[in-house]
């Protein structure tokens, strides 16, 4: 396995390329959601450097996935916990590594179960590219193409980590 770019500068420049975003809106109406488990682990983080007032929530996405009848279940369902009310917030979601865009898209359809946001902003540790929807990232702390049977993973939680693995066949 290859070691990949520390984690901790890019957590900086995420939480500044937050900051920034966040100063067009009003500090009290911003929420974070992480998308287990390495999107939670970067969003703890992430919440931390900002000083967010709201609670942190979390996501466990299994059930709102596109091929839940073909991959069935997971071993392991975390509860989601979205301490806060949705409506007219702007929810900050966070995931370590964009690469279809099939998670992103299950966490919009659950994120919006629990009502309306007035935006929702994608911020991700790594962009890998490969995208089958239509979804790009507002803030991402790197962009990384591996090679062809490898895929990008977030080791953690402490410390974090980006490694490199075969993908399995």
């Amino acid at each position: 396995m290859t070691t990949l770019p520390a984690v901790a500068p890019l957590l900086e420049r995420m939480a500044a390329d937050l900051a920034a975003l966040m100063r067009c809106g009003d500090a009290d109406r911003v929420a974070m959601i992480g998308v287990h488990t390495g999107g939670l682990w970067v969003a703890e983080h992430l919440h931390r450097a900002l000083g967010l007032s709201t609670e942190l929530g979390s996501l466990d996405i299994g059930f709102y996935r596109d091929d839940f009848n073909r991959v069935g279940m997971k071993s392991q369902v975390r509860p989601t916990r979205v301490p806060f009310e949705v409506d007219e917030r702007c929810v900050i979601l966070v995931d370590d590594v964009l690469h279809s865009g099939r998670t992103v898209r299950a966490a919009l359809n659950e994120i919006f179960d629990y009502g309306r946001p007035a935006a929702v902003r994608l911020a991700v540790l790594v962009d890998r590219g490969g995208r089958e929807l239509p979804i790009a990232a507002d803030v991402v702390g790197t962009r990384l193409t591996p090679d062809a049977g490898r895929r990008i993973k977030l080791r953690g939680p402490d410390p974090l980590e980006l490694i490199l693995e075969k993908r399995a066949p």
